[in-house]
């Protein structure tokens, strides 16, 4: 789960980490309020989307001006006409894709006095299932383009989990940023408290860039994006609840995780109910194979009801790029017959008006046939996946 600027940096300063005084705008109407908040003599402006590159970004409205999405004000009334112009418009960035997002936040900021740029964040390492840093001297730049040009100018490490954090990392990452003296303190000590943040509140990424040096010789966590593990958000159901933006999210996966579905929307436009994550990734190779690509990943696994099969067929069907449906159901945990009968049940509520290929095979495979063959619908059998996948193809491609 992803959260927004200003949230992660107040998590962050629970554990103590050094961050500039900032107030979130949720209303036009609280803009002026919130910067009165701020001493001055400079604001900053910030778009709050679940995205990088906002200070590259272009809006495509007009009103909204060509200044990006992060902006310098230099004065209060300066800071509510930003902010006039910003909610509510569609910000491009990079990450974003051509489609944009809409700005429904922002996060008014004191200024700071940057002396220096560094780039740090920390991430679950899957070859050593251990915590690791990633460190650069190029901080305000993407770190993709630093790793292809550069790489000699990243340091990354990994944290023992039997120790915990050490001292001595603090002073790798000290190093590493050829930072001394007082500094070199201030980032141990804020090593420690990114990591102890990181493990408490069970994060799979933690990023950093900028961390910044500012004149008055003090180490600042400038930007942060923050990342809960999925997994793991049972133990923090409170972060669940407060700091998820439904805005921010596909509405179809927003659906889906009501039901307990494993469901990512994707570009295609055949739709796919598939059981097991390893089939539904099968599936959608072979779909690409013959020609045509999938419009979602979904894995209904292996516990499903007749409900959740019946919210599933919705999903899909809701989606207007969807040309042709692929049920690709090998019965192991999961009945045929519960498949079967949640298509049949989805299928009369909402219609059907693309073509319906279903291939079933193992428990309680002659029943869901029967179910499906009974049931009056317009459905194409498939006797295995190659045959499903070349009868979807076909039949979405002659519509």
């Amino acid at each position: 789960m992803n959260i927004h600027e200003y949230q992660a940096k107040a998590l962050l300063h629970e554990f103590g980490v050094p961050i500039s005084r900032g107030v979130p705008v949720l209303r036009l109407q609280d803009a002026e309020a919130a910067a009165k908040q701020l001493p001055g003599p400079v604001w900053v402006v910030k778009s709050q989307i679940h995205a990088g590159g906002r200070g590259k970004g272009k809006f495509k409205e007009e009103r909204a001006g060509d200044k990006g999405g992060v902006r310098i004000a230099k004065s209060v009334a300066e800071a509510v006409e930003f902010a006039k112009q910003m909610l509510g418009s569609t910000l491009v960035t990079i990450q974003t894709g051509p489609a944009g997002k809409q700005v429904n936040r922002l996060y008014i900021e004191e200024g700071s006095d940057i002396d220096k740029e560094f780039y740090l964040s920390i991430l679950v390492d899957r070859e050593t299932s251990e915590v690791s840093f990633v460190v650069s001297t190029e901080g305000g730049v993407n770190i993709e383009d630093v790793a292809h040009n550069t790489p000699e100018k990243i340091v990354t490490f990994s944290v023992d989990p039997a120790t915990g954090i050490m001292p001595h990392h603090g002073r790798t990452v000290a190093k590493a940023l050829n930072l001394t003296s007082g500094l070199a303190k201030q980032a141990e000590k804020l090593v420690a408290q990114l990591y102890t943040a990181f493990v408490a509140r069970d994060l799979a990424m933690l990023e950093i860039n900028p961390l910044v040096v500012t004149k008055q010789g003090e180490l600042r966590v400038l930007d942060a994006k923050v990342a809960f593990d999925d997994n793991a958000l049972f133990r923090h159901p409170e972060a669940a609840v407060a700091l998820r933006d439904l805005t921010e999210e596909d509405a179809k996966e927003v659906e889906a995780s009501n039901y307990d579905l494993n469901y990512v929307t994707l570009d295609g436009t055949i739709g796919c109910m598939v059981n097991g994550a390893g089939l539904a990734m099968a599936t959608m190779d072979i779909i690409k194979l013959y020609g045509m690509e999938p419009a979602n990943f979904l894995d209904v696994g292996g516990g499903a009801t007749v409900e959740k099969v019946a919210a599933a067929f919705k999903i899909i069907t809701a989606d207007p790029n969807v040309k042709g449906i692929l049920v690709n159901i090998f019965g192991g945990i999961m009945k045929c017959d519960v498949i079967a009968e949640g298509v049949v049940a989805a299928v009369k509520q909402v219609g059907l008006k693309v073509p319906l290929v279903v291939r079933l095979e193992g428990t309680n495979v002659e029943q869901g046939k029967r179910i499906v063959r009974e049931s009056g619908l317009n459905v194409l059998p498939a006797d295995n996946l190659d045959d499903a996948a070349q009868k979807i193809v076909n039949a979405v491609k002659g519509g």
